[in-house]
């Protein structure tokens, strides 16, 4: 057995983290079905919109998630200090996580101008170039609600108060799809914008969020922003919360860079392809949101157990979260392997891209169980404070090993897309190995508090 048998999780402990982890998937879901409607909807209009909101959504996330990553650090100081009762500390927390994501919106930005050149000298199709760099600039209005939002979400995730969340992503994905409609087809009188309109419909379905969290979770939410405490803007203690969420935003740097140079390698060999692989990958996406959401549920449980000096809870914990998550990509495994043509006709008529969605989707599902393993295991690492490893364990994965794989068998042997996509497959498999034997030795020992 590789976790000794105290660490199983009781009835229990599976109903304490899956009362959190549910709303949360919920929430992820909600989150990423938003670039789910903007494919399915782009997708109606040509292989190259599709492909476009592909490589713009990538470029866009590298960035983003760079800040988010970083924000992401108040997930186990917020926990934390829930389960120690300390209010201070919680206030704290949310007050440096709403400055961080005032001073990083600007340098998110100004990066965000940057998509065209990059994807011309990345030698990305000539007529996908223009929609991706007009989609990126068009999501740059909502920089500064989606950070803020994020803000509010982890602060409210980890005091288990989840319905304001949940009530926004209803919110935003209903008006998404309605501006979606409105300003990619030319509807109601607005001009027909094609992908530059999708991405307006994002910006706008942000900042509405954003609107009906601040109004509806002020009673969560305000008590915590008054008094304002002068520590909030202390420069050492705002760059003790970037070197604690740094190593998160890294890890997801490396995760995304990778999936991103895959997508950038299937552009190499055309538009059917990048197009092709976009399916795939949504698809793919969009059930990896499941034991994402169960991976921020185990940090916030094992960040709330360490914090009141439960050992035991938090192991059981811990090792809850990799049942359900490892459990639930084994299920999604099979669905993908069973019917890759029915998923890809969902997003297009093309029948070039389908025949490379149905190569794809199959490896799609190949990967799922390690996916799952892997990320609710630096969930779980997360609820401890220990945020460094997965970002060093992700770059050995994927960029030691999964990526060289990818190039050797694409190119070299002449696999092109799918050969790609198995070395993604190898690299989370590494990746997810490694985590699973540090997991079991960081979780054999005492756990400190984090102390900003």
């Amino acid at each position: 057995m590789p976790f000794p048998r105290a660490w199983l999780p009781a009835r229990h402990d599976l109903r304490t983290l899956l009362d959190l982890a549910v709303p949360i998937v919920a929430v992820q879901v909600g989150m990423h079905f938003m670039g789910v409607i903007d494919a399915l909807m782009v997708g109606r209009v040509s292989a190259a919109g599709l492909g476009a909101v592909a490589l713009g959504n990538l470029f866009s996330m590298a960035i983003t998630l760079l800040a988010q990553g970083i924000l992401h650090a108040i997930d186990p100081i917020v926990a934390q200090g829930v389960g120690a009762g300390d209010r201070p500390a919680i206030a704290r927390g949310i007050q440096r996580g709403l400055v961080l994501a005032v001073l990083l919106t600007l340098p998110a930005a100004i990066l965000h101008l940057g998509a065209g050149p990059f994807l011309g000298l990345a030698r990305q199709p000539d007529e996908i170039i223009p929609l991706a760099d007009a989609y990126v600039r068009a999501l740059i209005p909502g920089i500064l609600a989606v950070l803020v939002f994020s803000v509010g979400r982890q602060s409210l995730q980890a005091m288990g108060h989840l319905r304001p969340i949940l009530v926004c992503m209803v919110v935003g994905n209903l008006l998404n799809g309605f501006l979606n409609w409105v300003f990619i087809f030319g509807n109601l009188g607005a001009p027909a914008l094609g992908v530059e309109g999708s991405g307006i419909a994002t910006s706008a379905s942000r900042w509405l969020m954003l609107a009906v969290l601040l109004v509806i979770a002020r009673t969560d939410y305000l008590p915590h922003l008054r008094p304002w405490h002068r520590e909030a803007t202390e420069p050492a203690a705002l760059a003790r919360v970037v070197r604690l969420g740094l190593p998160i935003a890294l890890q997801w740097e490396l995760e995304i860079g990778a999936f991103g140079l895959a997508a950038l390698l299937a552009g190499v060999f055309g538009t059917i392809q990048v197009a092709g692989h976009e399916i795939a990958i949504n698809i793919a996406s969009l059930t990896y949101m499941v034991p994402l959401g169960v991976s921020a549920a185990a940090s916030v449980r094992v960040g709330q157990a360490v914090g009141r000096g439960d050992m035991p809870g938090a192991r059981r914990q811990a090792l809850a979260a990799m049942l359900v998550g490892a459990t639930f990509m084994g299920l999604m495994a099979v669905v993908l392997l069973v019917a890759p043509g029915f998923f890809a006709r969902l997003y297009t008529r093309d029948t070039e891209v389908i025949a490379v969605a149905v190569q794809l989707i199959p490896l799609a599902g190949l990967f799922q169980v390690f996916d799952g393993t892997q990320v609710t295991a630096i969930g779980a690492l997360r609820g401890t404070g220990d945020t460094r490893t997965p970002f060093l364990v992700n770059l050995m994965g994927y960029w030691v090993i999964g990526i060289p794989v990818s190039l050797w068998l694409g190119f070299t042997m002449g696999m092109r897309t799918v050969g790609v996509w198995w070395g993604l497959v190898v690299g989370l498999a590494v990746v997810a190995a490694i985590l699973v034997a540090r997991l079991r030795r960081i979780f054999s020992r005492e756990i400190a508090r984090l102390s900003v």
